[in-house]
């Protein structure tokens, strides 16, 4: 973990790195407009930490940038939520699969350099 970023993404923060893949929630607003092997640039770009040096930015770091592509669709663990109302013998069963983008990261650029080359 010598060269990682942090992005906000979905309203969650994840600490991405190069060549491996994450699931996001809420990756863009209209559902079914990302296709398989389509590119991504995330610009919300929290910290990157390239060495022994570490950027913040407040919020966000000004010319830092995280491409991805995106993998493909899966869905989430199914949440599952009962409601029993006792003394009137009804139980209802209520079931909830999340929609999540699983995509790949291929490099992260700061300052018109790509981290990863050096």
């Amino acid at each position: 973990m010598n060269k990682y970023a942090i992005i906000d993404i979905g309203g969650k923060q994840l600490l991405v790195e190069q060549g491996r893949f994450y699931d996001a929630r809420h990756l863009v607003p209209i559902r079914n407009t990302l296709k398989p092997d389509e590119k991504v640039v995330i610009n919300r770009v929290l910290l990157i930490r390239h060495g022994s040096s570490i950027n913040f930015g407040y919020p966000w770091l000004h010319g830092a940038a995280v491409r991805g592509r995106i993998l493909h669709g899966c869905v989430d663990k199914k949440l599952v939520m009962r409601r029993i109302q006792r003394k009137r013998k009804t139980r209802q069963i209520f079931g909830y699969r999340a929609d999540m983008i699983r995509f790949v990261i291929d490099s992260i650029h700061f300052g018109g350099k790509n981290l990863n080359k050096y």
